[in-house]
């Protein structure tokens, strides 16, 4: 019998609200699949399940909160029989809030009945939509495959709201609430050290739109894409930056998985993951960061993109400040920030010239490093960026 148990999306997380069950009892589960939708702090959640085998009992209710680690369902493992009723022994609690009960056995649903009749409406996006009285299935969406968003919730608030009312709180107050426990955490935890580097990138820029211009402009690649490919092989240089600080030691990430922080429109932050971002080319980084922003913004994650980074890059963008020092989130030992592109006065080839250039930060922890491993870091994504055709 295998336990599939509540996992920890991130520092911020104790505890998640079971929202809906994706698998019934009797069907096959398969590596990667997504078994259950779970209610976090700042994002309804897919919770993926990488264990095969077939759905044997549901222990926690659809409505139910339950901390990290609760096992909320039994699966049968390739092969494994059920045992005979009353045969097996009960599944013991893991906390307090953790004692449901095992869900009986659903009947197959007529076709009028399944799920799959109702419109695309993210979990986040309909729990919004019931708290200002709107029907989200009469809403046009614009998330993936046409899925209902908050943002299409928020939109249709703000089209009924009667003149001179003032707007509906759209930010769930429990995300800023999440985020300062991280990041409370971190800085009492982690004990932070900071580099920065001035990084010229004129001959990334124009590279970028020799290759943009062959492209439509739908695949055209943005210059963030091309740092986080320079970050993940700049951590070739320094891989104790990549990992995790678990039970008093480092712990090395199983690969390249970057954490990129994207800003929520209702507030807040959250940063799911990009995997294998260092064996993957520009243009599929480009595709995957796209989707993930979307859905970041929809409220359909998955966990293992909120579970699995090793890193973590911030961006300000085009109207952010010229540097970031950001605060890593734990277990992970390291951040990279990005200030704004800025033109400004720099020395090239021995003559003064106004070129393009980007601060980068690297906020890391000494337990794990030190600020020479860190400038070589640093050191080896700036010359990253310096060749671009190599990325």
């Amino acid at each position: 019998m295998i336990d599939f148990k509540l996992p920890s999306l991130g520092a911020d997380m104790d505890e998640g609200k079971l929202l809906e069950w994706k698998v019934h009892p009797g069907e096959p589960v398969t590596r990667g699949q997504v078994v259950a939708i779970v209610d976090t702090a700042k994002a309804a959640v897919e919770v993926e399940c990488w264990q095969e085998g077939t759905m044997h009992e549901q222990l926690v209710p659809v409505g139910e909160t339950v901390p990290v680690g609760t096992v909320l369902a039994l699966l049968l493992a390739p092969g494994e029989v059920a045992p005979a009723p009353g045969t097996r022994e009960k599944a013991p609690a893991i906390a307090k809030k953790a004692t449901p009960a095992a869900a009986p056995a659903r009947a197959p649903a007529t076709p009028a009945a399944t799920p799959a009749a109702r419109k695309a409406v993210s979990p986040v996006a309909r729990r919004r939509a019931k708290e200002l009285g709107i029907d989200p299935e009469a809403l046009d969406g614009t998330g993936p495959q046409g899925a209902v968003t908050l943002e299409d919730v928020e939109r249709a608030a703000g089209a009924h709201a009667p003149a001179g009312a003032p707007p509906a709180p759209a930010q769930r107050p429990d995300i800023r609430q999440a985020i300062a426990a991280a990041m409370g955490r971190s800085k009492r935890e982690i004990p932070h050290y900071y580099l920065a580097e001035t990084i010229p990138m004129r001959r990334a820029l124009e590279w970028l739109a020799a290759q943009n211009a062959k492209r439509p402009v739908t695949e055209r690649i943005l210059p963030g894409v091309l740092q986080l490919k320079a970050v993940a092989l700049a951590l070739a240089k320094a891989p104790e930056l990549n990992g995790f600080w678990q039970d008093g030691a480092f712990v090395p990430g199983g690969g390249v998985h970057i954490g990129v922080a994207i800003s929520l429109r209702q507030g807040g932050l959250i940063a799911p993951g990009i995997h294998d971002v260092d064996r993957k080319d520009l243009a599929t980084l480009m595709n995957e960061l796209t989707m993930l922003v979307s859905r970041a913004r929809a409220g359909s994650l998955r966990s293992s993109e909120l579970s699995d980074p090793t890193i973590t890059v911030t961006n300000l963008g085009d109207q952010g400040s010229e540097a970031v020092y950001g605060v890593i989130y734990p277990p992970q030992v390291a951040l990279v920030g990005f200030g704004r592109l800025a033109t400004r006065p720099w020395v090239e080839d021995g003559e003064l010239r106004a070129i393009p250039l980007v601060t980068a930060s690297l906020s890391a922890d000494h337990r794990v490093s030190d600020g020479m491993r860190g400038a070589r870091f640093l050191v080896a994504l700036r010359e990253r960026l310096q060749h671009p055709e190599e990325l």
